[in-house]
């Protein structure tokens, strides 16, 4: 049984075991990275070897580190860790996935209220995790704009109550925590992406945020933007941040992660709107509200649909790939959840 396990800004460890009476039989580590002494190798094999099939990343990687300092010289891993190691030994006990062991459902743009998409970041992962739907990934699209606040923030202090009244922008609270979204036709990108919480296991929660956004780099850097995760959860440029990411474990085995990234905002409306909208700005490098704030359009002169249009094409290519649209039964459950939920004072007010 085979595992890998790619570092993000490091290189591919492998590991080949086989097992015997629920314990690791034999185990082979490899891969691109570097290891001095050449010696410790074996210690990486033999750190593995007795081990329980069901070890956890952290249990395995504890192993692995008490054997290596149990050596009489020091050993340096470079370009990899002992939770790598650990995460790709996993791997190959068939206890964690990689993204080439998932099929992803694509559902492009579609227009539908705002808040539709919000009801739908808890509508599709219970799909997935009813095995009615696969692993998805899908683009928002929306036609009228909407302030989307984490679900821990407070709803007085985010939003300027009259500044949303005097320009027709509604507050919905979602399900993911993070800060406030400031949604209006046009002004920006997001998409979501329900996968299995085994595709992230062994990594923190620092780590498995720029994990499931490694492949947006790529697409971006396509497109022109050169661009960086940013601890714990933003994308950013040369030029200042780009966007930010949320996440939802769900009981059962499903994470919910969604991203949204500015395209063309109107900066000083958003600033009416959205309380701590300066001092979120100076924060992220921008020293004074401009018209308007356009990271993604400034920077490749691109149309929004060509860029939405790029990403979708670049994670076809990179991942197996089919695909989709939303059941009309998944369309009836978010507009419930708008009815009893993501509609009422009672939610979008449950931290005043």
């Amino acid at each position: 049984m085979s595992g890998q396990y790619k570092v993000r800004g490091g290189k591919l460890v492998s590991v080949d075991v086989t097992t015997r009476e629920d314990q690791i039989a034999t185990a082979h580590v490899y891969g691109d990275f570097f290891l001095e002494p050449d010696e410790a190798l074996e210690d990486l094999n033999a750190a593995l070897v007795g081990m329980p099939v069901g070890a956890t990343a952290a249990e395995l990687a504890d192993a692995i580190t008490a054997r290596l300092k149990a050596r009489p010289e020091p050993v340096e891993m470079i370009g990899f860790d002992a939770d790598a190691v650990a995460i790709a030994t996993r791997r190959a006990l068939g206890h964690a996935t990689s993204w080439d062991d998932l099929s992803f459902e694509v559902i492009g743009p579609r227009v539908l209220p705002p808040v539709m998409h919000v009801a739908l970041d808890e509508v599709i992962p219970r799909e997935v995790l009813a095995g009615r739907r696969g692993p998805t990934f899908r683009i928002w699209d929306w036609d009228s704009p909407l302030v989307v606040i984490g679900s821990y923030q407070s709803l007085r202090n985010e939003i300027d109550a009259e500044g949303a009244e005097r320009h027709g922008i509604g507050v919905v609270r979602r399900i993911t925590g993070g800060g406030a979204m400031f949604m209006e036709a046009g002004n920006c990108i997001t998409y979501s992406l329900v996968v299995p919480t085994s595709l992230v296991e062994g990594l923190s929660f620092e780590q498995a945020y720029a994990y499931l956004d490694d492949w947006v780099m790529g697409a971006l850097a396509e497109i022109g933007v050169k661009a960086h995760y940013v601890p714990l959860n933003d994308i950013a440029s040369e030029q200042g941040k780009i966007g930010g990411a949320a996440q939802r474990r769900f009981a059962g085995g499903v994470l919910l992660h969604h991203v949204t990234m500015s395209y063309d905002i109107d900066a000083d409306k958003m600033l009416e709107v959205l309380r701590i909208g300066r001092e979120k700005l100076s924060d992220k490098g921008t020293k004074s509200a401009n018209k308007r704030v356009d990271p993604m359009r400034s920077q490749t002169g691109l149309a929004r649909e060509q860029i939405i249009d790029g990403f979708l094409e670049y994670f076809r290519a990179r991942y197996d790939t089919t695909p989709s649209d939303y059941t009309e039964e998944e369309l009836a459950a978010a507009r419930e959840l708008v009815e009893t939920k993501f509609g009422t004072e009672e939610w979008t007010r449950r931290v005043p």
